[in-house]
């Protein structure tokens, strides 16, 4: 089985490696990360006022444990879809954790989150 990493599963691993490590290990080569979430991860580095050790985590550690997959058309047309559907029934999500779901949903990932409100 294979995972897609949210945001903040990626942030609490930066904040405290050793507390999520051994699930990393226990996962070697089946974690991913969407390029949505590098976005975000790369604009909490850069919110603060010395981004350059958050970036050389997320540059040197993070992404030495996990595959960055591309939010693509094929993505898109997901979010489109799911987010129709959504609206229809008259439900509104965050547009970033339904990009991320929807990179999870085309590559056939299980989604790992602590956001349990989306």
């Amino acid at each position: 089985m294979s995972f897609l990493l949210d945001t903040d599963t990626c942030s609490a691993h930066l904040k405290r490696p050793s507390g999520l490590m051994h699930r990393f290990m226990q996962h070697s080569g089946g974690l991913y990360i969407p390029t949505v979430v590098l976005a975000e991860l790369y604009t909490w580095a850069y919110h603060r006022q010395n981004p350059n050790s958050i970036i050389l985590q997320i540059e040197n550690d993070l992404l030495s444990d996990v595959g960055v997959l591309d939010f693509d058309s094929d993505c898109a047309k997901e979010f489109g879809r799911i987010r129709g559907l959504l609206l229809q029934q008259g439900v509104s999500v965050s547009r970033m954790d339904l990009l991320i779901a929807s990179v999870a949903l085309v590559h056939n990932l299980t989604m790992v989150t602590h956001n349990t409100k989306d």
